[in-house]
């Protein structure tokens, strides 16, 4: 999910404006966390080990056109996530689906650059002086795969804008595609995390919306 609020953009179109941030928020207290350990952090893979790991802000292929993560970025939740996720993991196991991951931790730096990539608050969340969702590791953006890491119809692509990303859509939505997000619903509900209804993909935890302290975490 491109926000931390809950209205998501309805257009592609982007605007470059620099030097914008000093104007709309004071200079929010950053703390970095020298290991992601340290910051009650865990790798993806450590949880789901037959996870597809296919970050799109770790390449160009994102809504902004700019690689944003460094390559070989790690997909890191917050340690509380863990269960959840290989719960959900297990319970499409037995489906011969595989979680694939778009999004996980997102830090608040890379919130402040997709800001003023698309410095309009109906679009991207305006980062603000705490963390929470994905700038807190407690939400994830995820899709299907089956057992041999072949996606599945999902009706949409990743940060699609159209009114089809919404979690229960059915207009121009297949009824294959339909089932599909339903199977996904289904999993990670029963690991303990809710789906976002503006976009099928994206997934919070427990305490996904409590503000927390801003902790910058490495990526690699």
């Amino acid at each position: 999910m491109l926000r931390i609020t809950r209205r998501k953009a309805r257009n592609r179109s982007t605007v470059v404006c620099a030097g914008l941030l000093a104007a709309y928020s004071l200079s929010p207290q950053v703390n970095a966390a020298p290991t992601a350990a340290q910051a009650g952090f865990v790798d993806v893979r450590t949880v789901v080990p037959d996870a597809v790991i296919d970050l799109r802000y770790a390449t160009p292929n994102n809504f902004t056109g700019v690689q944003l993560y460094p390559t070989g970025a790690r997909c890191l939740v917050h340690e509380s996530l863990a269960p959840g996720l290989a719960t959900a993991a297990a319970a499409l196991r037995r489906q011969g689906a595989r979680l694939v991951f778009w999004d996980c931790y997102r830090p608040h730096s890379v919130q402040v650059a997709m800001f003023e990539v698309v410095p309009d608050p109906n679009w991207v969340a305006r980062p603000g002086t705490t963390a929470r969702s994905h700038t807190a590791g407690r939400s994830v953006d995820v899709t299907l795969a089956d057992a041999a890491g072949r996606l599945v119809d999902m009706g949409t692509d990743f940060d699609d804008f159209q009114p089809q990303a919404g979690a229960y859509a059915t207009d121009g939505v297949s009824t294959a595609a339909q089932a599909n997000r339903a199977v996904l619903r289904n999993a990670m509900a029963a690991g303990g995390l809710g789906v976002y209804a503006g976009e099928w993909w994206h997934f919070d935890g427990p305490g996904a919306a409590v503000d927390r302290p801003i902790v910058e975490v490495p990526l690699v």
